[in-house]
Parts: structure tokens; C-alpha cells; sequence
């Protein structure tokens, strides 16, 4: 079957040159974002239910903007001034860049690693006499304390915000060739919203692994993926999908 319709389960990207929209004009496909999670902060007072005290830490680990966002909500809840010595462990050049909206990037010291969380192994096994706190959400990677604990590092995980469900409601009777999936959030998402969801004739796009296990776990197929050598982007593969059925008559 052709592909027409894309459901990408994410907020709509807020550049204009994204990958999707020249996907869009490109394949003739429309493409739809509908975020299936959200993220909300916790309190300071949560924070401090936690033991987490921002005094003793010498260094951050921000492993997405959401972490660097709700790092500096809850200093400035807790009123603290965050000191210009603190050093700033950021997972990709994206994170980092945007720590910018908070800080003077050529004043702080600030570490950059290259995409996923065990790449900054190199860089963070250099530094283990600093005190880490990890600001994140309820829901980690395993890989993210795996790391820090391989490398015996003196580290804390704070809870600083959640990933939520969102309502779906307005999407019951609609109906979409693709659904784009980035995390197995948004696959718990899916099936709370529509617990009776039949795959019939959709076709399941993933991202990572951790997302195509948590799609055959819940007794779907995965019919495009990425990233692979050949397809390292989710546009990528998509394009590679629609070519591929889109021309067949």
C-alpha cells in the first residue's frame, strides 16, 4: 500500500528547514506531529524529598534540553546561584548549544560529547574526582547509569521532571499508512490512549532499539528502522520506505 499519510508521535520541529517538510514536498506525503508524551517538572520540594542538595555538586551531567531546562527551573526555585565554576557534561553539540539560553558559553567549562550517552565514556573518565549530578526524568536509559557506574564515578540521579501520557482523544477515528515512534514512552502512550489498537494495514516506523523492542513486545511489526548505516535518519528511512512501495503500481 501506498504511503500517504505520516503520524510523527512529536512535537512539530520549529525550524523551517526540517528533514520532514522537505519530505513533505518532496515525496507529496503529508506529515502530521502529535506529541503522544509530554514532559512535566517537579517541584523543588520533590527535589529536596530526593536528598538532592545543588550546593555539593561540581559538575552537571545534561543529557537533553528538557535536563538543562528543568536544572535551571529548580535552581531558580530553590534560589540557587548556580557558580561559575560548575562544570557542564553535555551528551550532543544540540544540548550544548542550547545550554547557551542559560549560561555564557565561552565563561563556563563546558564538555561535549558526540550523540549517544555511552560516547562521553572518553570524556567523563577523565574527571573522577568531581561530584555529578544527573538531572532527569523518571524514565532512564539503562545505558545512562550502566555508564557512570562502569567508570566509578561519584554520582547522583535527580528526578527533576516526568514524561506523561498525553490525550489522544481527538485521534480515535483517524487513521494515519505511517506512525513514527522515537521511545517506548510513546508505545505505552499508544496503547493507553487505544487499548484495543489493531496494526491491520499501518505501517510502524522506530528509532533505536530500545523502541523496536518495546513495539514487538506489545505485538507489533516494525516495518521501518533507524538508524542503520544505510538509513542513519528517521527522514531517511522513511524516504527509503516510500520510494520503495510508492512506485510499485
Amino acid at each position: 500500500m501506498k504511503v500517504k499519510t505520516i503520524l510523527v508521535s512529536q512535537p512539530e520541529p520549529k525550524v523551517e528547514n526540517s528533514p520532514y517538510f522537505e519530505l513533505q514536498e518532496k515525496k507529496k506525503v503529508k506529515v502530521d506531529f502529535i506529541p503522544f508524551i509530554h514532559v512535566e517538572g517537579v517541584s523543588g520540594k520533590e527535589v529536596r524529598h530526593q536528598k538532592i542538595d545543588l550546593n555539593k555538586y561540581t559538575a552537571i551531567i545534561l543529557t537533553s534540553r528538557n535536563a538543562v531546562d528543568n536544572f535551571f527551573r529548580i535552581a531558580d526555585e530553590m534560589r540557587f546561584k548556580v557558580p561559575d565554576s560548575l562544570k557542564y557534561f553535555c551528551q550532543s553539540e544540540a544540548v550544548a548549544y542550547y545550554l547557551q539560553k542559560y549560561v555564557v558559553y565561552r565563561k563556563r567549562k563546558i564538555y561535549v560529547g558526540q550523540r549517544t550517552f555511552t560516547e562521553m565514556s572518553s570524556i567523563l573518565k577523565k574527571y573522577k574526582t568531581e561530584k555529578f549530578l544527573l538531572p532527569s526524568s523518571d524514565v532512564l536509559k539503562p545505558e545512562v547509569p550502566n555508564v557512570l557506574n562502569d567508570l566509578k564515578l561519584n554520582w547522583d540521579r535527580g528526578i527533576f521532571y516526568r514524561t506523561v501520557v498525553s490525550d489522544l482523544s481527538h485521534l480515535k477515528d483517524v487513521t494515519y499508512d505511517v506512525l513514527v515512534f522515537f521511545s517506548p514512552s510513546g508505545i505505552k502512550s499508544l496503547f493507553e490512549n487505544f487499548p484495543d489498537f489493531k496494526q491491520n494495514d499501518t505501517r510502524i516506523a522506530v528509532f533505536g532499539n530500545s523502541t523496536v523492542k518495546a513495539v514487538e513486545d506489545a505485538g507489533l511489526k516494525v516495518d521501518i528502522m533507524a538508524p542503520t548505516p544505510e538509513t542513519p535518519s528517521m527522514t531517511m528511512a522513511l524516504e527509503k520506505y516510500i520510494d520503495n512501495v510508492n512506485s510499485k503500481k
